[in-house]
């Protein structure tokens, strides 16, 4: 069983400087997708908007600005608040959203306590399964097997 770390909070979606309205908000991040964060948006709609991105840009983004093209995310103050920006860029259009420091930071902090930065390899379990991938099976001990070990070695023998 994989280890599931999630937070519910409330995301202000900036509609203009002078006015932004909440979006609740699901973040998550599996043991068994360790490269990995997902959010979740329920926007009042009959199917809720989900991404995904690296957890490595979020792990940046709460300490400066990082991220480039769809997901781009920045700490800075609101109204001295302290805030985490995120950008996001779709086909479908673009949304600015400020989630509070505090429970994102916290939040961090225990999926990087379930997986360490570095380890996420580990998780994947993929020097076991390289291992069982590439450990010979009977046809191939068959194969590498000397045919002519315990015969006789010398030609034409009774010849």
């Amino acid at each position: 069983m994989h280890t599931v770390v999630e937070r519910e909070l409330e995301m202000q979606l900036v509609l203009s400087p002078e006015r932004s309205i909440g979006v609740p908000a699901r973040l998550a991040y599996r043991a068994d997708d360790p490269f990995a964060v997902h959010i979740t948006f329920h926007i009042g709609s009959d199917a809720p908007v989900n991404w995904t991105f690296a957890r490595e840009l979020i792990v940046e983004g709460v300490f400066r600005p990082c991220g480039q093209g769809d997901v781009r995310i920045w700490p800075t103050k609101v109204n001295g608040r302290s805030v985490i920006c995120l950008a996001l860029s779709s086909p479908d259009g673009n949304a600015l959203l400020e989630a509070p420091s505090s429970p994102v930071a916290a939040w961090l902090e225990r999926t990087l306590r379930v997986v360490p930065p570095g380890t996420e390899y580990d998780q994947l379990g993929m020097d076991d399964g390289l291992s069982r991938l590439l450990a010979p099976t009977t046809r191939d001990e068959l194969w590498l097997s000397d045919p002519w070990s315990g015969q006789d070695e010398t030609p034409d023998a009774g010849v």
